[in-house]
């Protein structure tokens, strides 16, 4: 990997046992090494971050696919953050010396242990804690956020997770991109049509274990009168207690929508030939769920 510091001259950096020409500017040291899992395998897919005393970010990135990096910073003291999905992080420290080569060698990553699962029974979404958002592009360009603002689901947890069912309903007319003209023609019959379609709707009995906190929530969304199999990327984030004690359950997911298989087609815009939408809608959600009362 290319260091992080650029300079004009060069010097080389001592290595146990010899020497190893690395392009060095003056006042800076080279900090590297090789990120393993349980089995000595490298670990291409992770992450590190080089931060300083203060705590502020220096450089940062992926792995090379042997699983190591190496970067040039100014001499000093040092925090390395490695990450990957699946794994517990790792933390050093590490001092790098003026013209030196300051290398942690082989560090092991430790599969990490799976968030606990809700508790199984009905459980309902927590509005005020939620979230449903969506981006599009606006005429090929800028980028259009918005949100839906009335919203409502259960999910039955099953012992099994994968066996467990939810059921959402969203307002369509809540549909909220912080411009009224331009959400009262989402409203319309160019797109969501809330007149003849008030609702939209996700029904799934389909929860697969991707590893790890990483789920793949499949089912049926019906959108502008139409149903297609949609499946969200979902991030389990645990268990845990509200300010009031109430137990709750929460999570991120993440699904890419194709307006066309919608019928959703902004008939006039299109008649005239101006594409106002693009062909796809990213949505995103933050979730938490309560036992159902």
């Amino acid at each position: 990997m290319v260091g992080s510091w650029l300079g004009k001259r060069t010097k080389r950096a001592q290595r146990t046992g010899h020497r190893a020409a690395v392009p060095m500017p003056d006042g800076a040291g080279v900090l590297n090494c090789r990120v393993l899992d349980p089995v000595n395998q490298p670990v291409p897919h992770a992450e590190f971050v080089v931060t300083d005393a203060l705590g502020r970010k220096v450089v940062g990135g992926g792995l090379d696919p042997f699983g190591s990096f190496m970067v040039t910073v100014p001499a000093g003291e040092y925090r390395l953050a490695v990450s990957a999905e699946g794994y517990a992080p790792y933390r050093a420290d590490a001092t790098v010396a003026e013209n030196a080569l300051a290398s942690l060698g082989d560090v092991t990553l430790h599969v990490a242990r799976p968030p606990a699962l809700p508790r199984p029974g009905d459980w309902e979404i927590e509005p005020t804690h939620s979230s449903i958002a969506f981006t599009a592009r606006h005429i090929g360009l800028a980028r259009v956020r918005g949100r839906f603002n009335a919203f409502a689901g259960v999910i039955r947890m099953a012992e099994r997770v994968e066996q467990s069912a939810m059921h959402v309903v969203i307002d369509a007319a809540s549909i909220d991109t912080n411009v009224k003209m331009r959400d009262d023609h989402l409203r319309s019959a160019d797109f969501l049509d809330v007149d003849r379609f008030p609702t939209l709707e996700f029904y799934s009995d389909r929860f697969g274990h991707r590893g790890g906190n990483r789920w793949a929530v499949t089912g049926a969304l019906t959108l502008h009168g139409v149903t297609r199999t949609v499946t969200l990327d979902t991030e389990y984030l645990g268990v845990g207690n509200g300010m009031e004690g109430e137990v709750r359950a929460a999570c991120r997911a993440t699904t890419e929508l194709r307006r066309d298989d919608f019928t959703v087609s902004w008939q006039t815009m299109l008649a005239r030939g101006i594409a106002v939408v693009g062909p796809s809608i990213r949505i995103d959600l933050d979730v938490q769920i309560v036992p159902k009362s």
